[in-house]
């Protein structure tokens, strides 16, 4: 099928909820995706943070290849081995004892919200239920986590939101102190905000909330949806800043694109999530679970952590350069393969005419340029996007 004829056949039968968009991708291989009338284009949006392994990398395909010829799905009234064995890698590489598969960012913190609750009100008092987040935040889209979502843009027309949650301003710790009170149960924080502009925490940020929750006894959410599985330059966005939460929630590159949530915690926490108290019936089936263990294998056994600090730095470098030579660029900010380029105009302009010219880019609000490529790139694909980018600016 052509793209045009794609396009009228989604206009026809999907709910608008995506807009317009110009091109049908059809295949992937690495950092390179083609549409549906052959061309070639360099991605730097890797399904929003997803892709990390790259498009179709033979490990994940072979995974899932063998998995669906022996058990597609099964209820989790059963054991899986495959979500077995996910598990105990994820437990073995990180600071937590325990995980909670599903299929999705949103539904992992949905998870998170539901165990800080019941555990809190378990363990500490009953009367704790309320959860902290920052402003700029974002943690899903079901009722809940838009609730949590920092972002009164994404509540509009879906009032009344879920009770229970306060905001505060990112990087401000008077702020957050002063919003404890004697309901707070939580504090849910992403270590660098994604969706909501690149946005970097100012230093010991982190670790100042880690101390808060230690002296109020308030249980410390990090949501890695985007920042965990290698993209900061460590397999965890925890690990970079030297802070441990007491949940951590992550999707995306987790299945190498296979659908799949994760919650992870530690065992005196996991204690509260009884059988009948949380469940899912897709989550941690055979099938992803076989392709998360191969995704994350093989940013463990590739060093895709170490390459995107590397390759990062490289990208930040080309970038910042650009923003000596155009005025258009307000600032370059990041952490590995995690960047935006804020500009002082409209940002859709350039993505259209990068994706013209075969590069894939991504604007999130109206102004700031989000670069999440696979992990496997190299700066050699740095060098290819550059002046790619560099045309569209000076187009601006």
């Amino acid at each position: 099928m052509t793209t045009a004829e794609i396009k009228d056949m989604a206009s026809k039968y999907i709910i608008n909820t995506y807009g317009e968009r110009s091109i049908s991708i059809v295949r992937g291989e690495g950092a390179y995706v083609w549409d549906a009338e052959g061309k070639k284009y360099l991605d730097f949006v890797a399904g929003i943070a997803t892709n990390n392994v790259g498009h179709c990398h033979p490990r994940v395909v072979e995974a899932i290849v063998a998995q669906a010829r022996k058990l597609i799905h099964v209820s989790n009234l059963y054991y899986i081995e495959p979500q077995a064995r996910l598990a105990k890698r994820l437990v073995e590489v990180s600071f937590a004892d325990k995980c909670f598969f599903c299929n999705s960012g949103a539904e992992a913190n949905e998870a998170a919200i539901k165990l800080a609750r019941k555990y809190s009100k378990e363990n500490v008092a009953e009367s704790k239920f309320e959860i902290i987040t920052m402003l700029k935040s974002f943690h899903g889209r079901t009722m809940t986590t838009i609730t949590a979502t920092g972002q009164p843009k994404y509540h509009k027309g879906f009032e009344p939101m879920s009770p229970g949650f306060k905001y505060v301003p990112f990087s401000d710790l008077k702020a957050l102190e002063d919003a404890v009170t004697d309901n707070t149960c939580a504090i849910m924080v992403e270590p660098i905000q994604a969706e909501g502009g690149i946005n970097m925490p100012i230093e010991d940020y982190l670790a100042g909330i880690r101390s808060l929750c230690d002296r109020k006894n308030l249980v410390l959410i990090f949501d890695e949806v985007q920042t965990a599985m290698g993209r900061l330059g460590k397999l965890f966005g925890y690990e970079v800043f030297g802070v441990e939460p007491d949940i951590i929630t992550m999707a995306k590159a987790l299945g190498g694109g296979a659908p799949i949530g994760c919650m992870m915690t530690k065992d005196h926490i996991a204690e509260s999530l009884t059988p009948g108290s949380h469940a899912s019936t897709f989550g941690g089936n055979p099938l992803v679970c076989s392709a998360a263990l191969a995704s994350l294998n093989t940013i463990i056994d590739e060093k895709l952590p170490e390459n995107a600090q590397l390759v990062g730095a490289y990208l930040m470098e080309k970038l910042r350069s650009l923003k000596s030579k155009f005025s258009v660029i307000k600032e370059v900010r990041g952490r590995g393969l995690l960047i935006g380029m804020e500009l002082n105009v409209e940002g859709k302009e350039l993505v259209s005419k990068c994706m013209k010219a075969g590069l894939i880019l991504n604007c999130i609000g109206s102004s700031i340029i989000r670069f999440a490529p696979p992990l496997v790139i190299s700066q050699q694909h740095v060098d290819e996007a550059i002046p790619v980018i560099e045309s569209g600016l000076a187009d601006l």
